[in-house]
Order: C-alpha cells, then structure tokens, then sequence
C-alpha cells in the first residue's frame, strides 16, 4: 500500500503536533512536511511532493486562502483540505471556489480528519451537500449579482447530458446514484465528470457543485425534499 503523503499548514505549533500525532500514526498516512505560514507552502510542495495539504486559513504573513489559490493553480497541485473553525465562514468558499477539495473542522474527531485526507487522497470531496449550501447561500450576499448570468453562460457551454451529470453532482449525487438514476455505466459517469472538469476549467466536484448553484441548475431541487446523501 501506497501511503498518503500529507503536508501540515498551520501557525500554531501545538495544533500542528496534534494532527502529526493524530494522523501520522496511520498505516497509510505519512508527514512529509510542516508549514508555519503559507508563504512556506511553495517551496515545501516542490520538496516533498505531498498528496494532500491540510491547510489552515489563518495565517499572519500569507493567509491559507491566498497559499490555496497559488497553490492550485500549478500543474499537478495535489489536493488541498482547508482547517477553520468557522462552520460557514465566506472565507471558506473562497477556499472552494479556488480549488480547495473541502474544509473540515479543527474540533473534528481524529478519526473524521483522518477520513477527510483519505477520501481527498482518493478524489472525493469533503463537503456534505447541505454544508455547500449553506455556505453558497451565505456567500449571496446583498447587491447586483452577475454571478449567475457568468456561471449560466458557462454552464451553457455544456450538452445536455453533461448538464445532467452536473446537476446530479451539485445535488451531492455519488458516481454509483447518478449511474443508476441516468441509466449509465458507473464508467460512463466518470468520463463525463472529467469532461464537464475539463470543459468548465474546474478542478473539482465541489466547483461543479458551485457552478450549478450559481447557475440557478438546483433550484428546483431546494425545497423539494430530496433526499440529501449526506443525511444517511
């Protein structure tokens, strides 16, 4: 088994020795490295090579959300899970929006941030549906809004079964639901996800999911009582 290579951000040194005590003891978890300040990330990403860098917001010299967007903007990036503990915070969809694969909290169990690097390490997001939502409602805001018109012409851009799947993914679908409830191949689902990515500019599902909220594509679906996965 291949481990996780995990690189730490966070200002406080306490918190980084909890989570290399927490998480460094797992079989398929290894610490490659340790930052202070986002400032450090670069140049720590270029030496350790990580899987996964669990990033916190608040930082003195440069902030997580800054060291986030530099971040993913490079190719080959690895994924990035932010640390705050603010349940909806703005800031943390700034974090989403710039490529972050979610957020978790710095009171979360051990064995639930463990479960969030591993699920990011493997590609899934670590935002339940409901929290997406709350935090996009929270980030409307009051004012003109030109957001949806940018993210419909984008969306615009997409077939029709491309948009299918990405409604299906802003409603917080998994691969296997969406296959079953659009009739395809779990494989066919895939290939479709990577195309909408790829056609949209997204880095990931949880960007998918913000579009389409953006694009008013899950507004029938917000007070119709679908079932929200996240709630099993």
């Amino acid at each position: 088994m291949t481990a996780i290579r995990l690189l730490l951000v966070d200002d406080d040194p306490l918190v980084r020795a909890g989570l290399a005590l927490m998480l460094g003891g797992a079989d398929d978890v290894e610490i490659v490295g340790e930052a202070a300040d986002g400032d450090e990330v670069g140049p720590l990403v270029d030496r350790t090579r990580p899987d996964v860098v669990l990033m916190d917001i608040r930082m003195p010299v440069v902030d997580g959300l800054t060291a986030t967007e530099r971040l993913r903007a490079r190719a080959d990036a690895p994924q990035v899970v932010v640390l705050t503990t603010f349940h909806a915070d703005e800031q943390v969809l700034r974090a989403l929006r710039a490529g972050a694969a979610g957020f978790v909290l710095k009171d979360t169990p051990p064995a639930e941030i463990l479960d969030a690097v591993r699920r990011v390490a493997a590609g899934d997001p670590v935002l339940s549906p409901a929290v997406t939502r709350r935090l996009m409602e929270r980030a409307a805001g009051a004012g003109p809004d030109t957001r949806r018109t940018r993210a419909r012409a984008r969306a615009d851009t997409l077939n029709d079964r491309e948009r299918e799947v990405a409604v299906a993914v802003g409603r917080g679908l998994a691969n296997a639901e969406i296959a079953a409830h659009l009739f395809m191949s779990v494989a066919t689902v895939k290939a479709h996800v990577s195309r909408v990515l790829a056609k949209l500019g997204l880095n990931n599902r949880v960007q998918i999911a913000l579009l389409t909220y953006d694009a008013g594509l899950l507004d029938a679906f917000q007070d119709d009582g679908h079932d929200d996965p996240s709630a099993r």
